[in-house]
């Protein structure tokens, strides 16, 4: 697929995936997921990549929402789904064994609120607004945040947000624990690709399965979590990268990691 909405970047082993529509606020329709779920995929397969960043083209905008031309029109079956495409996406995002931080520079709202809760963590800039103002139109998240949200902020405040439709700004995102962090606009991009880069210089397969243990130990039982992080760990223990990070510590260096 040759790529029209959305840019792909190298720096180093990390990977700037970036939402290319600012005349539409960068909205997603049925192009841009079907490109985002094709780099999310090529990127999380790719052993030259150590983590990947998503953000949105301007300074306005990192994803505004999906296309409200595309939804006026939309029933039963197709409605149904339009949310599939998008929750595979997230799924996509949320699943990779790579770091994924959202760079939120400007508008996050509906489907770009979204697509930001599947990312590991999030920044943003403090001219963002963040919402899921869908019930203001008279429909409802579908790409996963009903579900996202209220398992990262608690159901108390994700309801009042679902239900009002009311965006956040920035320091409130941050004080709800929304974002991880508010940065400078001109800064946010670097500051973002430098908390990556502290992630890359870790032990890549630990990583891999530390996000796997938390991301899937959220569905479980404690118990069940405790015993899915003693397999993981029984896991990384027999690795070489295991071997490699305990001599370095003993050693006193820099551990030299590989990757592939």
């Amino acid at each position: 697929m040759t790529l029209q909405n959305v840019l792909v970047e190298r720096d180093g082993l990390i990977a700037v995936v970036t939402v290319n529509r600012p005349q539409k606020l960068n909205a997603l329709d049925d192009q841009t997921i079907a490109e985002l779920t094709q780099c999310f995929g090529e990127l999380s397969a790719d052993d030259r990549v150590g983590a990947i960043v998503l953000t949105g083209a301007g300074e306005k905008a990192f994803i505004a929402g999906a296309d409200i031309g595309v939804l006026s029109k939309q029933g039963v079956l197709d409605g149904r789904e339009n949310a599939r495409r998008g929750q595979a996406l997230t799924l996509r995002i949320e699943e990779s064994p790579k770091p994924v931080l959202a760079a939120i520079n400007g508008f996050a709202l509906g489907g770009g609120l979204e697509m930001a809760l599947a990312c590991d963590v999030r920044f943003c800039s403090p001219n963002a607004r963040l919402g899921l103002p869908e019930v203001s139109l008279g429909i409802i998240p579908g790409y996963g945040g009903t579900q996202r949200l209220p398992r990262l902020i608690g159901s108390g405040l994700a309801l009042q947000m679902i239900l009002t439709g009311d965006p956040v700004s920035a320091d409130e995102a941050l004080r709800i624990g929304l974002v991880n962090g508010v940065l400078p606009q001109p800064e946010l991009l670097t500051g973002v690709k430098a908390i990556a880069a502290k992630m890359i210089a870790r032990g890549p397969q630990a990583v891999a399965l530390a996000k796997q243990a938390a991301r899937r130990g959220l569905q479980m039982s404690m118990r069940d979590g405790l015993e899915l992080e003693a397999d993981l760990f029984g896991i990384i223990s027999s690795t070489a990268e295991m071997k490699e990070g305990m001599a370095a510590f003993l050693e006193k260096r820099k551990p030299s990691w590989l990757r592939g």
